[in-house]
Parts: structure tokens; C-alpha cells; sequence
């Protein structure tokens, strides 16, 4: 695929991102904690889970944009693992379940609406982020996976993946919006 292409898709998919975000501002605290069951997450709990994750991919891929010295090529190609990764997190007609790692679980924390405006910020900065990425390679920048230190993945398919994650989220936050109606 083409970087550019690439980077076009991820930054209309972050800008209609923001677009769901900034409707979640105008529900009550109520609306926003709503829970099918007690293991089940809330809008918030959602939010603040991609929230954690933010705080750990954000700054990384900022760093190494800024210290990489590579330059950008016409074309992305993605990696096995990275590709694996990014299709994995897409939303499925039914959602695979996946285990959430026990720090980035937000399970009952005491969350107010800031956590909007917190996901909201991290998604302008991805919007930078992915600005910067067309002055350096997709392909040879590599970013430490919140799994392991030992799995990096490529710039091009991190952005996917991060994106991807988001989006199986707001997919989450939708179908427990819809819960709540028939509850």
C-alpha cells in the first residue's frame, strides 16, 4: 500500500473518532457509567482503557518520529506479526473476546468525564503524529509492543493496530448504548 494512502485512511479514521468522542461529552455521568453487569465496562471504563494504552504507544511513537533519521518511502509494506495484529483488534459481527491485561483493565475505577477530554487529546495528537510519520518510514521505525519489549512492530502497522483498537472500542461503546435502550 502507499504511505501516503495509508496515512490519509488513519487520519480520516482518527478525525471520525473524535467526531464519536466529542457526542459522549454531552451524556450525564449516569449515562456514561452504565453497566449491563457488573463485568461488563461502561462508556467511561472503555475510554479510559484506550485512554491507557495512549499513555503507553503515544509517547513512544513520538519519540522515535523525532530521533528517527530515516526517510519516508512510496510505499508500506506491512509486517506478518503487525498485520496479524491490526486485523485481530478490527471489529467482528460477533466480538472475539480478548483478556485485557490486568494494568490496562479499568474494571470499577472511579471515572469522571475527563476521561473524554483525555481521549480526546490523545487523538489530536495521534492526528500530529501521523502528520510527522509522512517525513520518516513506516517500515523501518519500529515501536515496543505494550506485550512484550522483545515485539516490535513496524510504524505503519502500530498506527494500524492502535487505531483498530480504538475502533473495536467505540464499536463496544455503541453496542452498550444499545444495551442500555433495551434495558
Amino acid at each position: 500500500m502507499q504511505s501516503d494512502k495509508l496515512i490519509e485512511t488513519l487520519l480520516e479514521q482518527t478525525r471520525q473518532i473524535i467526531n464519536q468522542a466529542e457526542k459522549l461529552k454531552s451524556y450525564d455521568l449516569n449515562t456514561l457509567t452504565w453497566k449491563e453487569n457488573e463485568i461488563s465496562w461502561s462508556i467511561l471504563e472503555c475510554l479510559e482503557h484506550l485512554n491507557l494504552y495512549g499513555d503507553f504507544y503515544l509517547p513512544q511513537i513520538a519519540m522515535k518520529i523525532e530521533n528517527s533519521s530515516t526517510k519516508a518511502e512510496i510505499e508500506f509494506s506491512s509486517g506478518i506479526l503487525g498485520n496479524y495484529f491490526a486485523k485481530s483488534m478490527l471489529p467482528k459481527e460477533k466480538l472475539n473476546k480478548m483478556k485485557t491485561f490486568k494494568d490496562k483493565n479499568p474494571l470499577n475505577a472511579n471515572l469522571e468525564k475527563k476521561v473524554i477530554d483525555k481521549f480526546i487529546n490523545q487523538q489530536i495528537k495521534l492526528l500530529g503524529l501521523l502528520n510527522q510519520s509522512r517525513n520518516v518510514s513506516l517500515n523501518k521505525v519500529k515501536i515496543q509492543t505494550s506485550i512484550s519489549n522483545l515485539i516490535k512492530l513496524k510504524l505503519g502497522d502500530t498506527f494500524q493496530f492502535f487505531i483498530n483498537h480504538i475502533i473495536r472500542h467505540l464499536n463496544q461503546i455503541d453496542k452498550i448504548q444499545t444495551a442500555m435502550k433495551n434495558a
